[in-house]
């Protein structure tokens, strides 16, 4: 019988949300899933499962039962000539690259962090950038998963279609999914420039910046015209780079961090510090080129807060230029940088917020140096204000303050996907109070 663990104290990367779980346990096997489903039922107490605790809002979070995938983390099949590798969802993508690198495979399109399991890099719509590519779900051909009654229920365009569309963006909120399956691609070299810019070019020639890269994004620096562009396409140089520790750790990570800390008792420092990290670590064109996941992946750096929102292509340079113009207008209100905008093909998944439509992403970000807080609710209300104006819809795994209204204006299949919900678990064991906003 699987054993629950009494006292963990659960907290996501950030160290902004967390919880205590009642009991928590690390399953290895889908029988031992069943046994907990099978306890939680019994004692009606609602389950969260965990991945790797990245999510920058209390998406995981419980008082109750909490499963930890991180022991059900086995490549199953790798299918070289489909080109397709069945994971199970504990598995972390940092393994799983380096796995399919063995194989001669890759994913199309990873996200900045790895240390992301597998189930839940899908449940919460990941995304990177690349206008011809979409959110990570859309490279999942296949999955299985444990309903509240313990069933298992195998799903994919040819079988269970439907709840397919539904589980490939699942919230943690329709069963415990066990497998996975990726389609991937053959194994590829990225290379990446960056190159400075400014937000009138930029903006001004958005169409051009995404057909010129297969992987185009850019970052600007609010309180400033900068603007930061990043290119990434497949190649097949060799591997080589022209970064360095010292500027990037030493300079991009402690020496930020320090004075980001100093301009929380000094707020009117932040312009500057925006104006001077740009000099120093942006104007200078840096080239780098190694395999896809590596060049996809990316530093962090250190604790924060974060909103994403996904909005119509077409609105990107109204919204970017509303928020631009808003924080000038309102000098006393500061703005980390970066400003990350990135851009994502249309789907069909039915809580994707790219779902129909081709799509921009703005990031907005507050660091917590050395954990320490910073006012941002007038800045993150003005951003939230804008994104729905242009007809947003809010990464799911990022804070907001958006509920259940408003998901039924922004999403089409909303309802679709809460009817398939309610039927596959009916009395909400798989809910917590992030959930209880969404649907309630």
């Amino acid at each position: 019988m699987v054993l629950g663990r009494c006292g963990h104290k659960f907290q996501n990367w950030a160290q902004t949300y967390g919880s205590n779980p009642e009991l928590f346990f690390q399953p290895s096997t889908a029988e031992e899933v069943k046994e907990i489903l099978d306890l939680a039922r019994q004692r009606s107490k609602r389950v969260k499962v965990v991945g790797g605790g990245h999510s920058p809002s209390d998406i995981a979070c419980t008082d109750d039962y909490m499963i930890k995938m991180d022991k059900m983390n086995k490549v199953l099949k790798v299918d070289k000539k489909a080109k397709q590798v069945t994971v199970e969802a504990g598995l972390l993508l940092s393994d799983l690259n380096e796995e399919l690198t063995k194989h001669g495979l890759a994913l199309s399109n990873l996200g900045a962090v790895s240390e992301v399991a597998a189930a839940g890099v899908i449940g919460t719509g990941t995304h990177n950038t690349g206008i011809c590519h979409g959110i990570l779900s859309t490279q999942v051909v296949a999955l299985t998963m444990m309903t509240a009654s313990g069933d298992i229920l195998e799903c994919s365009e040819s079988n269970n279609a439907e709840l397919f569309q539904a589980c490939r963006l699942h919230l943690g909120s329709l069963g415990v999914v066990l497998t996975v399956t990726f389609q991937c691609v053959s194994s590829f070299k990225l290379q990446e420039v960056q190159f400075a810019s400014t937000i009138t070019e930029v903006l001004d020639n958005l169409e051009t910046h995404l057909h010129a890269s297969e992987y185009f994004r850019f970052l600007w620096f609010p309180h400033t015209e900068n603007v930061c562009v990043l290119y990434q396409d497949p190649t097949d140089k060799p591997p080589a780079s022209s970064s360095s520790w010292f500027w990037d750790s030493a300079v991009g990570y402690y020496l930020l961090e320090f004075l980001l800390w100093i301009s929380s008792l000094l707020p009117s420092l932040v312009p500057l510090i925006n104006r001077f990290f740009f000099w120093l670590l942006f104007t200078t064109r840096i080239e780098r080129i190694g395999l896809s996941h590596k060049i996809f992946n990316y530093d962090c750096r250190f604790k924060q807060h974060v909103q994403d929102w996904s909005i119509p292509i077409e609105k990107t340079k109204d919204a970017l230029l509303e928020l631009k113009a808003w924080l000038e207008m309102n000098p006393k209100v500061v703005a980390h940088f970066p400003v990350e905008v990135r851009f994502t093909r249309g789907d069909d998944i039915l809580l994707s917020p790219c779902y129909k439509r081709d799509s921009s992403y703005m990031n907005i970000i507050m660091y917590r140096p050395y954990g320490k807080d910073v006012p941002l609710k007038e800045y993150w209300s003005a951003y939230e204000a804008i994104m729905k104006k242009v007809g947003g819809r809010p990464h799911w795994a990022k804070a907001h303050t958006c509920v259940r209204t408003d998901f039924e204006k922004m999403y089409p299949g909303f309802q679709k996907f809460c009817s398939i919900r309610e039927k596959l678990d009916p009395t909400g064991m798989f809910l917590n109070g992030y959930l209880e906003k969404v649907f309630y």
